[in-house]
């Protein structure tokens, strides 16, 4: 029977107190800033909700959808974080429902994307029927065709991984981090998600450039409106840098994997942090903060909301 030296156990606890501190100055600043980005994301929520004027305008509807799917990806992204930095492992049904509803809304926000450079160039190009092309009902279906779409996928993945011999397993607990790569159990999972992802870019790139150029040669028609084409075209670059930042979430996981083969764990811990501020978190937030900036009936709304200000500026009554 052994026994442990005074020294020993002042060792062990040292070094436990020592990533516990770690994990808590690594993971605190982070999980500070991601509630800051999910209240911003809540509140510009909120106010989409809170006048007429954008429950039944077509463009605020596709806007709330979109910030809607990026406020619960970032949550979940930020629950698997901090599961990952407080090295808890998941069970694969846990982490399996987890990892689904992530890519849920992570496709659902390019598609939307998708969606709001159509309706601004119908917009533009044809704004004689825009209102009878864009409606509230024509909306509505678009965004369930999206969902329903992204669920699809959700479902082949899952047939997908029945076909994994779960029952070879000793146990179902994992022995890594929860993560989207970590449900790629076999070969067909991991080749039917690259060719989806690529799959749905392609289109999404493709759909919101051609928006684009045709707004840019409506702009140059003597009988467009030069204003609205020009507010146009930079909302359709808007949505292609939010299409490229969506696309480097895709990195986000194979990055990681490669970078912890050969950095020690100190490293590898803080350039997490990093990459996931940067490619995960921030591209959730822009939206509200850029769509809150540059609309003028937006704005003062949120401003309302954000400040708690008791009257609204230059409105004649207080938001409902």
């Amino acid at each position: 029977m052994s026994y442990a030296t005074p020294s020993q156990t002042n060792i062990t606890v040292g070094l436990q107190y020592r990533r516990v501190l770690e994990m808590v100055l690594s993971s605190a600043p982070i999980t500070v800033a991601c509630c800051v980005f999910l209240f911003i994301n809540g509140i510009m929520l909120f106010t989409l909700r809170s006048k007429s004027v954008f429950r039944e305008t077509s463009r605020y509807i596709l806007l709330y959808n979109l910030l809607f799917a990026d406020t619960v990806q970032m949550a979940l992204s930020q629950l698997l974080y901090l599961l990952s930095a407080c090295r808890i492992w998941l069970t694969y049904p846990v982490c399996g429902v987890l990892a689904m509803l992530a890519d849920l809304t992570n496709e659902v926000s390019p598609l939307t994307l998708v969606l709001m450079s159509l309706e601004r160039y119908v917009a533009v190009c044809y704004p004689l029927r825009h209102a009878t092309i864009i409606t509230i009902r024509n909306t509505d279906v678009a965004i369930v065709v999206v969902w329903a779409f992204s669920s699809l996928n959700v479902l082949i993945r899952v047939l997908l991984l029945l076909d994994f011999p779960f029952e070879e397993l000793e146990s179902l607990q994992m022995k890594d981090f929860c993560s989207d790569i970590a449900m790629f159990l076999g070969p067909m999972s991991d080749h039917y998600n690259k060719a989806f992802t690529c799959f749905l870019f392609v289109l999404a790139g493709v759909t919101v450039t051609c928006s684009y150029i045709g707004v840019v040669i409506a702009a140059r028609s003597a009988s467009t409106d030069k204003a609205s084409a020009h507010k146009a075209r930079n909302t359709l670059l808007l949505h292609l840098v939010q299409l490229g930042l969506s696309l480097s979430s895709t990195v986000h996981d194979p990055l990681l994997i490669a970078m912890s083969k050969f950095l020690d764990r100190v490293t590898h811990l803080r350039i997490h942090s990093i990459i996931y501020v940067c490619i995960i978190l921030l591209p959730r937030c822009l939206s509200a903060l850029i769509y809150g900036i540059r609309d003028q009936i937006i704005r003062p709304i949120l401003m309302y909301y954000l400040c708690c200000r008791l009257k609204l500026p230059r409105l004649g009554s207080q938001p409902t």
